[in-house]
Protein backbone atom coordinates (compact mmCIF):
# COMPACT_ATOMS: atom_id res chain seq x y z
CA UNK A 1 0.00 0.00 0.00
CA UNK A 2 1.45 3.34 -1.04
CA UNK A 3 -0.33 6.34 0.46
CA UNK A 4 -0.83 9.51 -1.56
CA UNK A 5 0.28 12.46 0.58
CA UNK A 6 -1.10 15.93 -0.06
CA UNK A 7 0.46 18.72 1.97
CA UNK A 8 -2.01 21.48 2.78
CA UNK A 9 -0.63 24.98 2.21
CA UNK A 10 -2.84 27.51 3.99
CA UNK A 11 -2.60 31.10 2.79
CA UNK A 12 -2.17 32.38 6.36
CA UNK A 13 0.44 30.88 8.64
CA UNK A 14 -1.08 28.80 11.40
CA UNK A 15 -0.83 30.49 14.82
CA UNK A 16 -0.07 27.06 16.31
CA UNK A 17 3.08 26.53 14.23
CA UNK A 18 1.68 23.22 12.98
CA UNK A 19 1.41 21.94 9.44
CA UNK A 20 -0.57 18.97 8.14
CA UNK A 21 -0.50 16.27 5.50
CA UNK A 22 -3.52 14.31 4.30
CA UNK A 23 -2.66 10.70 3.48
CA UNK A 24 -5.19 9.04 1.19
CA UNK A 25 -4.94 5.26 1.56
CA UNK A 26 -6.53 2.88 -0.93
CA UNK A 27 -7.15 -0.01 1.48
CA UNK A 28 -7.36 1.83 4.81
CA UNK A 29 -9.01 4.92 6.26
CA UNK A 30 -7.54 8.26 5.22
CA UNK A 31 -5.22 9.89 7.73
CA UNK A 32 -4.31 13.46 8.63
CA UNK A 33 -0.89 13.96 10.22
CA UNK A 34 -0.13 17.14 12.18
CA UNK A 35 3.46 18.12 12.87
CA UNK A 36 5.56 21.15 13.90
CA UNK A 37 6.29 23.28 10.83
CA UNK A 38 9.88 24.11 11.83
CA UNK A 39 10.88 20.60 12.98
CA UNK A 40 13.96 18.88 11.57
CA UNK A 41 13.67 15.38 10.06
CA UNK A 42 15.06 13.91 13.29
CA UNK A 43 12.52 15.81 15.40
CA UNK A 44 9.67 14.68 13.15
CA UNK A 45 10.37 11.04 14.01
CA UNK A 46 8.55 11.53 17.33
CA UNK A 47 6.72 14.85 16.99
CA UNK A 48 3.49 14.20 15.11
CA UNK A 49 -0.18 13.40 15.70
CA UNK A 50 -2.36 11.40 13.34
CA UNK A 51 -6.16 11.38 12.98
CA UNK A 52 -8.16 8.80 11.06
CA UNK A 53 -11.31 9.21 8.98
CA UNK A 54 -13.75 8.99 11.90
CA UNK A 55 -11.77 11.71 13.72
CA UNK A 56 -12.62 14.35 11.11
CA UNK A 57 -15.58 16.68 11.49
CA UNK A 58 -16.84 19.50 9.25
CA UNK A 59 -15.40 22.83 10.36
CA UNK A 60 -18.87 24.40 10.33
CA UNK A 61 -20.09 21.88 12.94
CA UNK A 62 -17.44 23.08 15.41
CA UNK A 63 -18.19 26.80 15.16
Amino acid sequence: MTPDADTDSPTDASPTGLDCVTIENEDAPDECALFPREASEDELEGAWIVAYDDGFVPLESMR
